[in-house]
């Protein structure tokens, strides 16, 4: 037995002992991989872990000279009346969660108003604080628009073809551009891939897909989001803990956890255990490395 298939039996126990709505498993340790499922292997909606997905379209582009992510977005954007202090908000803002602009989540978010981009923009920023918001990415990714075309067709080409993974969803609003924040779809196993990228710090089968600078970027320097466990510190997508690991943290219990060699990715239909779960899981890793060790 390797030692991605050891974590994965762990995993599997806690699972049948918490009762997590767990869909699918990957482990990967090292060069190691093992997998379960308990439901059919099919495309489920990632919610925020497409927010990760974002950052890796905009470092992309940032890489290709197409934007950078210091500049207003005023500057990609013009046309857009704003709100007062919208004039210092950054894509970095936006995709940090950190431009103080308020526009709260609702079920209806994408049909609320004709362009929501447009409705997030002119709103007041309340300075550089965070606050949360599927608006933001989504107005990020029509910044980006302006400069790339089609953000999901973008994606396809720079980001999902090289990583092996073909035709993904990806939910659009009204006017046809991508949800951004949410709707994207895929398989365990996808975005397992896309965990093994930013493990190696944006390097796959030997081609440097993003520079290292952006991966480092999804978890280091992060802004302080509040005080909850696992919740305190946010950077470009990437939530701090459960302890020393970092993650993409989807609704429902869509989880993909990094610490050190290891990456474990998480679908499942459990918004309310995922905390919990997902601390379980560091758990396991931080005794298996000690038990290798």
């Amino acid at each position: 037995m390797n030692a991605a298939e050891a974590v994965r039996d762990r995993i599997v126990s806690t699972v049948a002992a918490s009762g997590f709505d767990a869909h699918g498993l990957h482990v990967r340790i090292g060069a190691d991989e093992a997998e379960h499922r308990w439901a059919p292997d099919v495309r489920e909606d990632v919610h925020s872990v497409a927010k990760g997905v974002c950052v890796l379209a905009a470092a992309i582009a940032a890489d290709e000279g197409a934007i950078s992510f210091d500049d207003p977005v005023i500057s990609s954007l013009p046309a857009v009346a704003y709100g007062e202090g919208v004039d210092e908000v950054t894509l970095r803002h936006l995709l940090t969660m950190s431009s103080g602009i308020d526009l709260p989540w609702s079920e209806t978010l994408m049909t609320d108003w004709p362009d929501l981009a447009v409705e997030f923009l002119r709103r007041p920023s309340r300075g550089r604080v965070f606050q949360y918001s599927n608006a933001s990415t989504y107005t990020a990714m029509t910044a980006l628009a302006a400069h790339v075309g089609d953000v999901g067709d973008y994606v396809e080409r720079r980001l999902f073809r090289p990583l092996g993974i073909d035709g993904a969803h990806w939910e659009r609003c009204p006017l046809g551009r991508i949800e951004a924040g949410g709707g994207l779809h895929l398989r365990t196993t996808e975005i397992a891939r896309i965990g093994l990228l930013l493990r190696d710090r944006g390097m796959w089968e030997g081609r440097q897909l993003v520079s290292p600078e952006w991966i480092d970027g999804m978890h280091r320097n992060g802004v302080i989001a509040g005080e909850n466990p696992g919740y305190s510190r946010y950077a470009l997508a990437g939530w701090g803990g459960p302890g020393r690991a970092w993650r993409l943290h989807g609704a429902h219990g869509q989880l993909l956890i990094l610490l050190d060699d290891a990456v474990v990715t998480v679908t499942a239909a459990d918004h309310f255990g995922a905390d919990a779960f997902a601390a379980a899981v560091v758990d396991i890793l931080e005794d298996a490395d000690e038990t290798a060790a």
